[in-house]
């Protein structure tokens, strides 16, 4: 981890790991369009179970890396909602695409 001797290093630290961080999500995302994709149905786009496998997952990792549980579990579960919104909106716009060759 870089050691910052200034705010404005401090700074320039965030910027470079949001850009990381926008590059990880941006990967993420595509994987919710696999998944829209793949999904035969619309109800089995929202999984509980898998939810919780994920946040189990996720705050598992945290505790390894150092990471705050107070952070990441209530970040990935905007994460997962935000992710569940986005692979509807994929799996309707494909649905809507298909009724209309049909």
């Amino acid at each position: 981890m870089p050691k910052c001797e200034t705010m404005a290093d401090v700074r320039k630290e965030v910027d470079r790991i949001d850009r990381e961080l926008v590059t990880l999500l941006t990967l993420r995302q595509a994987m919710m369009e696999e998944a829209g994709r793949i999904k035969p149905k619309r109800d089995q786009v929202r999984d509980e179970a898998r939810i919780e496998q994920v946040v189990s997952n996720v705050l598992t990792e945290a505790e390894k890396s150092g990471l705050s549980a107070a952070i990441a579990e209530p970040v990935w579960r905007l994460l997962i909602e935000k992710s569940i919104e986005h692979e509807f909106g994929v799996f309707d716009m494909l649905e809507k695409k298909a009724a209309k060759t049909v």
